[in-house]
């Protein structure tokens, strides 16, 4: 029991007996782990010296544990970039309508409700894919191959209706070339990625005002790129693909043009790989649609007060 130094006190006690206390200078005592306990030699009542793990320990509060850094995994910064940036890239692909559950599904079984099966025939293949037009304008396409016709729907996925169908027969097909797209030497305009364009009928080319009417239909060929929700998963990259696409478009119209050839045209298929060329120079309207994906169904928020 240690006392407290201080002033000498005297306390009377029973039977006339008197204790006097004398102040005491205190040692502070050794603690129970010094090294004295170990060493006899040792006669210094300094405590033994802390480690640098165990002064680490104490300067954060915890003492006998190490500081070790965060618990968990840690995330360098060029990762941490990388996730905001796929975060960033799925939130845009979700706002696309034919990404919601159950609209691809309703949308295939709306479209081929409408093949005619005397004319068409049986559906050989589906696809999700961009057209390109003679401007560059994107648009988004349903596209079906068919025992006898090639099928281009423009399908409105917000309101889940087919507007318009093109119906171009197979043997009429006579032209399919794939390859990177090409602008003319002084075109302002760039794209970037590879595409297919199909021709059905070489021998007439577009006419000056076709080539200057952003709106005009009378095109001998359409061209077609991938869709931008590709590599959300593996079936919209499976409908999206347009290699399969380009392969299975040429055996369908190989076997339609031996099936029913057209007289005075020579039948067959000629598949070209060469640069898709687009006619455009300044494409001022194509450059604001194509960034704000006007050719696709899109959620685009709340417009208004």
């Amino acid at each position: 029991m240690l006392f407290c130094s201080g002033h000498t006190q005297n306390i009377t006690m029973s039977e006339d007996k008197t204790v006097t206390l004398k102040p005491v200078d205190l040692v502070e005592p050794e603690s129970w782990f010094s090294s004295s306990h170990l060493d006899p030699t040792h006669t210094s009542h300094q405590p033994p010296a802390l480690e640098q793990t165990d002064l680490q320990a104490l300067d954060s509060g915890h003492p006998g544990t190490e500081e070790k850094g965060p618990v968990g995994l840690t995330i360098d910064a060029e990762a941490q970039g990388n996730r905001w940036t796929s975060t960033l890239d799925q939130f845009k692909l979700k706002r696309f309508f034919v990404l919601r559950p159950g609209t691809m599904d309703q949308a295939l079984e709306d479209i081929k409700s409408m093949v005619n099966q005397d004319e068409d025939g049986d559906v050989h293949g589906v696809w999700l894919m961009t057209e390109v037009d003679h401007w560059n304008n994107e648009r988004e396409r349903v596209v079906l191959i068919t025992d006898n016709s090639l099928l281009i729907c423009k399908y409105d996925f917000v309101m889940l209706n087919c507007e318009q169908i093109q119906r171009i027969p197979l043997n009429f097909v006579d032209r399919i070339t794939h390859g990177n797209f090409s602008f003319p030497e002084r075109s302002l305009l760039t794209r970037e990625g590879e595409g297919v364009r199909v021709f059905w009928d070489r021998l007439r080319e577009p006419s000056f005002l076709s080539k200057w009417n952003p709106f005009t239909t009378d095109y001998p060929f359409s061209t077609f790129t991938y869709h931008p929700v590709r590599n959300i998963d593996h079936r919209f990259t499976a409908l999206c693909e347009i290699q399969s696409f380009r392969e299975q478009l040429t055996e369908a119209a190989q076997k339609a043009h031996l099936k029913k050839p057209i007289p005075g045209k020579a039948n067959g298929v000629l598949v070209l790989n060469q640069p898709l060329l687009i006619e455009s120079y300044v494409g001022l309207m194509s450059f604001i649609g194509n960034q704000n994906k006007l050719g696709y169904c899109l959620a685009r928020g709340n417009i208004g007060f």
